[in-house]
């Protein structure tokens, strides 16, 4: 199927392509990849289709890296309404960890709200100067939440939003989950300086979550 005038078309990519990332490094939009997974090979393999048809076809693309993005109506499998209801009920909740059980796997998660806001500002703004990066077409942009939480401390962040003990076990994840990096890690900084952020903060965010899950719970035990 053929489509003209085509004015943007957006590539979700993900921060997975880029592999785990060692403490204080985020990576930046066009660092290199390290996939440790046939997931971000693949989402690495689409971002280079893309880059392919915008340099062949002139096809306007943008491609985006998101980070653990979460919010209402997400499937209960998922981390965060996982434990909103093991909290609710008094289960204990398993974190992903090292090797030695001892450090909690971090993330910048990011409620949907965020993404698609940043997604319109993409869509509405006049960016000036974004194939400067090695004279590269298909601009990347890296869409991540206002802060870094690991698992433990989002857990602990349901917990309170509950008013509810959290109770817990570190599992390391990476021995039975090859490719299930402890770390990933984004930079904002193209998009701030663009003028976008999220607006509200993460636990703010968690609590809106949480508030919404517990009055809807068919939504958490599916």
């Amino acid at each position: 199927m053929k489509k003209k005038k085509i004015e943007r078309f957006i590539y979700f990519s993900t921060d997975e392509v880029f592999g785990p990332a060692p403490n204080q490094i985020n990576y930046e939009e066009n660092d290199r990849y390290n996939s440790t997974n046939p997931y971000s090979a693949t989402k690495a393999g689409g971002e280079e289709l893309a880059v392919a048809f915008e340099n062949t076809y002139s096809l306007p693309i943008y491609i985006t890296h998101t980070m653990n993005v979460f919010g209402e109506r997400q499937h209960p499998e998922k981390f965060i309404p996982m434990c909103i209801k093991k909290i609710r009920d008094g289960e204990s909740v398993t974190i992903h960890s090292d090797k030695t059980k001892s450090i909690p796997g971090s993330r910048h998660y990011i409620h949907a709200i965020d993404v698609a806001e940043a997604i319109l500002f993409l869509l509405e703004k006049k960016i000036e100067n974004i194939h400067d990066w090695g004279g590269a077409k298909c601009p990347k942009f890296n869409i991540v939440g206002s802060e870094e939480l690991n698992n433990l401390e989002l857990a602990r962040a349901i917990a309170d939003s509950q008013n509810k003990n959290l109770n817990y076990e570190l599992v390391d994840y990476h021995s039975s989950r090859p490719g299930h990096d402890l770390r990933y890690a984004l930079s904002g900084e193209k998009m701030k300086k663009l003028g976008w952020i999220p607006k509200i903060k993460i636990k703010e965010r968690i609590n809106q979550v949480v508030e919404w899950s517990l009055n809807n719970p068919k939504w958490i035990e599916l």
